[in-house]
């Protein structure tokens, strides 16, 4: 079994406004066409069981719409493998109640994003929500490190996240991008380790298409992959591939033949995530 724990799909009135302002400020080619049928299309060419849809609201007034969209994707394309995860704004009210009704509708977890919300990740805020999201049993994934299309200020560095591990303790925190995208050095010196989980979307050398920009240079080669998961442990690394801004196949290609045990890479590739997702 294959699930990728980081996808992102449009609707299809807005996906191509989205996918030309993301090629024109990163550079980044989108690899499926963004909507969710392109998802579960690219999915049945990667050979990928599941997807995480992950939703994202830039300010409250988005929340209730984009969690009912995420409904709506995952009743249409459930039997397809599609999961829906939900999203909160730092500013959402009677967030306790909005993150009732996320559970209760099925949806398994939230995604937030520090730098497209405008927040630092250790601001009383998000401590708030990754706390009530926890209790309620669900899994919150955020951005973690760089952006690149807002490089100049990162809102989810490594010590923004050993403040919220250290002061909310929560075991369903998600890292994007490896813990913390082009500050893996950081990462594996002061996070990995830590009771959280690391996806691996966006990290991997060679599963991104892009004009040269000069942004992605640092992309994780297979030492270096390969050390950061041993370090952190297997058991706690999902596969996700940042679709449609990179290849699913490409990225379930690269996992396959690097150079971890048959055995991690069941557990990166499927396993790890099937447990905490109940599938």
């Amino acid at each position: 079994m294959i699930i990728d724990v980081h996808a992102h799909a449009y609707p299809e009135r807005i996906v191509k406004k989205i996918a030309d302002r993301m090629e024109r400020v990163s550079g980044c080619k989108v690899d499926a066409d963004g909507t969710p049928v392109g998802l579960v299309e690219s999915m049945e060419r990667a050979g990928v069981d599941y997807s995480v849809f992950l939703p994202l609201a830039t300010n409250p007034k988005q929340v209730g719409k984009l969690n009912a969209q995420a409904i709506q994707f995952m009743e249409q394309f459930g039997e397809r493998g599609l999961i829906s995860f939900a999203t909160v704004h730092p500013d959402t009210d009677n967030l306790g109640e909005v993150l009732q009704g996320i559970r209760n509708a099925g949806l398994r977890g939230i995604k937030i994003h520090p730098d497209y919300q405008d927040t630092y990740f250790d601001d009383i805020r998000y401590m708030r929500i990754v706390d009530a999201a926890s209790e309620q049993g669900l899994y919150v994934l955020v951005h973690a490190g760089v952006d690149e299309v807002y490089p100049k200020e990162v809102h989810c560095d490594v010590r923004r996240i050993l403040n919220v591990i250290e002061t909310v303790g929560s075991n369903r925190l998600i890292l994007a991008h490896m813990g913390g995208w082009q500050m893996w050095e950081e990462v594996e010196k002061y996070v990995c380790g830590a009771p959280v989980y690391f996806d691996t979307a966006f990290s991997l050398t060679g599963t991104v298409s892009v004009e040269n920009n000069g942004m992605f240079g640092a992309m994780l080669d297979n030492g270096a992959f390969v050390r950061l998961v041993r370090k952190h442990g297997a058991e706690k690394i999902l596969f996700g591939s940042d679709t449609p801004w990179s290849s699913q196949q490409d990225n379930v290609e690269w996992i396959k033949n690097c150079s971890l045990t048959e055995a991690e890479k069941r557990m990166i590739l499927g396993e790890n995530a099937a447990g905490i997702l109940h599938i």
